[in-house]
């Protein structure tokens, strides 16, 4: 990463657990370095958030793509979870699935959307 970056910086709330997420950016818009701040300073939460972000960066700055990142660590489901003071991202399975489905929704391609019957009306398996 150069020296000098842009970079956006977001507040979010999950189960009363606040945090600022900031995603510094490459000269053309990717994401290439995440860094987590939780409220909730010293405890292990927080330094395994801080963790999870590290090894995030290192991916993204190795050419991990991040479509492939947000694969592998959306849905995954440990406390804190629940409601969210995001309206794109109301639900979160955990702080990893949220940081996932943020960067996801701001950098990276939408999921597709869920088709459950065919041209017919049948469903599909």
């Amino acid at each position: 990463m150069p020296p000098t970056r842009r970079s956006i910086t977001h507040k979010f709330q999950i189960m009363g657990y606040e945090g600022y997420l900031t995603v510094g950016l490459f000269d053309d818009g990717r994401p290439g370095e995440v860094f987590i701040k939780i409220a909730k300073e010293g405890s292990t939460l927080s330094g395994l958030a801080q963790a999870f972000c590290r090894a995030l960066s290192l991916a993204l700055q190795y050419g991990l793509p991040l479509d492939e990142a947000v694969r592998r660590f959306k849905n995954m489901r440990f406390e804190p979870m629940g409601p969210t003071s995001n309206p794109q991202i109301p639900q979160a399975m955990s702080i990893i699935d949220y940081v996932a489905r943020y960067l996801q929704h701001e950098f990276g391609t939408p999921d597709p959307p869920e088709n459950t019957a065919d041209d017919s009306g049948q469903s599909l398996p």
